[in-house]
Parts: C-alpha cells; structure tokens; sequence
C-alpha cells in the first residue's frame, strides 16, 4: 500500500533551512515538527515551502537554520478552518530527510533541487486565462488518492500548449503529471478594506500525461 502512494506522489526538494523547527502536532504518539525551507530555482528566484518531518526523522540528525536538506515524500494537503472558512493548507511531507554530505555533492543536488510527480485525477472544473503579457495558464485541482480513503487536493497550473490542452479536461479525467512546486506571493483585500499578504503553493507543470483508458471522454484524444 505504502508503495502505491509514493508511485501516485512523489516529491524531492534540496534547499536551506529557514526557520527553526517548530512542534505540530502529535499522532498514534509520533510527534510532527515543521520548518520553512527555501528551495532555489534555475533563475535567481526562490520558492519558501513548509515541511511536515517526523521526530524518528530527526533522530541523529543535527537540522539547523540555514542548514541545507534533501526532503523527500509528497506533497500533502489538509483543510484548516480559519475566521469562518475552510482554507487548503499544503505542506511537503518528509518520507525520508538527509544532509548533504560534501558541498560537491550538494552543488549536484541543487542542479534539479525541485520535483514531483503526481497521479490523480481532475476534481474541479479547469480555469483557462492569460496573463497582461499574454501567457496561457490553465488551473487545476487535482485529487490524488492516498490509503484509508483519504485524498490530498493539489492546485496545478498549465502553461502554454499545456494550458490549452488542459482547459478540455472534465473533472474526473485521470492525468499524471511532472513539474515542481512553488510558491506565490499575493494580495487580497479584506471585507473592510485592509489588504493583506498572502501565499500560495501550487504546482507548476512540465509534462503532463492523460491516461486514455481511464477518463470521461467520448474522444479519446493525444496532447
């Protein structure tokens, strides 16, 4: 079982410590500690992405800020009621977590500091738009299907042939995708006017694959 989730989502991020470690949560009496790390992209931009780790983790393991780490797992979503509403908290769930050891190794690792995949399947109804510079995007939310019934719901977002691609899909169509997660800064204006500071995560999308035998389509079509 175990086997099936980390084939339907799959993540590796290398980057450096940010914030101290803080304790989460506790379940089945395992503790859950989180931490920011910032994970480099190929240009001189960043993406800051919060990480879920387990103390059996941590055993042996000196994390500190401004340490680097190699995180590997999924990427995991849970819903938090915040003032009268439901919000989508994603976070990247560490399977398995390590320090790089010599900085050559560490400069290999940050070449591709930044993947995932994912399985799943269309639960909500695609957003097609462009941008003030005239890019396609398409939105996505995809549900990807983990044990005991459970799902996690990622936002995905397409870009150009992609994107156009994407706006067809019906909600249920099963896709499997290739990209990197990343992080959105943006603003949004409160009922009495004040204008608050927000983030957002979602995945941006490289590849993109539709599964044919598995989908509501009448036509069957290629990308």
């Amino acid at each position: 079982m175990a086997d099936k989730v980390i084939d339907t989502n799959s993540i590796t991020v290398v980057g450096k410590i940010i914030t101290e470690k803080e304790f989460s949560h506790e379940m089945y009496g395992e503790g859950f500690y989180t931490f920011n790390l910032e994970v480099p992209r190929l240009s001189d931009y960043s993406d800051v992405l919060p990480v879920t780790i387990s103390e059996r983790l941590l055993i042996n393991m000196d994390i500190k800020q401004g340490g680097y780490l190699v995180v590997e797992g999924q990427l995991r979503s849970y819903n938090r009621y915040v003032n009268g509403s439901n919000k989508l908290i994603l976070t990247v769930f560490a399977r398995d977590a390590r320090i790089p050891e010599t900085e050559e190794e560490l400069n290999e690792l940050l070449k591709r500091p930044n993947e995932i995949y994912l399985d799943g399947y269309i639960c909500k109804t695609p957003v097609y738009r462009t941008t003030p510079f005239g890019r396609e995007i398409t939105d996505l939310l995809v549900a990807v299907n983990r044990p005991y019934n459970k799902s996690d719901y990622i936002p995905c977002i397409a870009w150009g042939r992609n994107a156009r691609f994407c706006e067809k899909l019906k909600i249920g169509d099963h896709i499997k995708l290739w990209g990197r997660v990343q992080s959105r800064e943006y603003q949004k204006r409160t009922s009495d006017g004040e204008v608050l500071n927000k983030i957002a995560f979602e995945v941006s999308i490289s590849k993109l694959e539709y599964v044919k035998e598995d989908n509501n389509r009448e036509k069957k079509q290629d990308l």
